[in-house]
């Protein structure tokens, strides 16, 4: 699985776009992975989106990924599902979806890593790494240090996410991180296929550079 690029779509600051216009720009500059997510669309539209959205996305090695929506994601025979330590029981999204999707959560700390990994997470989201105001009940920063210790923990890819942009994008992989999750810098871009394309650039720089 490529985790280099993750892009979530987030309406509240798009400009204006739709989910499927970001995910269709995002797809364009690179993106390896697009992760739908809306938390107050009703179910019916976004399995409408999401099946346009994963239609974009088939056939071309890049991952649709579902937030928190665990039946939206079966709806749409999505790759997977993203959990937050809030939402549904990541063995009850297993149950639902089936052994061969992917199930990523989120966490903040080495014991919930390792609780994770423990019961099957494919993926984890590390963060905040820095402050964001994407997501405002995210909490405070973890930094890298965090990042690093929950990278030693586990043996699972690790895609980092909160404020990252093309500024911290080299400390966040020299850490450890296999892929980096972005929102704001990219859904929030006048062009989305540009600022992607300019992160996939510099990822593939600095991972070559790293040896990874």
């Amino acid at each position: 699985m490529n985790y280099d690029l993750y892009i979530i779509t987030d309406q509240r600051i798009s400009l204006g776009k739709s989910h499927l216009e970001v995910a269709e720009a995002a797809i364009v500059g690179g993106a390896t992975i697009i992760q739908f997510r809306d938390k107050e669309m009703k179910d019916e539209e976004a399995i409408e989106v999401c099946r346009k959205i994963h239609k974009l996305t088939r056939g071309k090695g890049i991952l649709f990924i579902v937030n928190d929506r665990v039946e939206v994601a079966k709806a749409v025979d999505a790759e997977g599902v993203h959990l937050g330590q809030e939402d549904v029981p990541l063995n009850f999204a297993r149950k639902v979806l089936g052994k061969e999707k992917i199930i990523g959560i989120s966490v903040e700390t080495v014991e919930e890593a390792l609780k994770a990994v423990e019961e099957g997470a494919d993926y984890l989201g590390v963060g905040p790494i820095y402050p964001t105001a994407t997501k405002p009940d995210a909490g405070s920063a973890l930094g890298i240090s965090r990042l690093k210790e929950i990278k030693d923990s586990v043996n699972i890819p690790i895609v980092a996410i909160g404020g990252i942009n093309e500024n911290n994008l080299e400390e966040v992989l020299k850490a450890g991180a296999d892929g980096v999750a972005v929102i704001s810098a990219v859904v929030s871009a006048p062009d989305i296929a540009q600022a992607c394309r300019k992160l996939k650039n510099k990822i593939e720089f600095i991972k070559k550079r790293l040896g990874k």
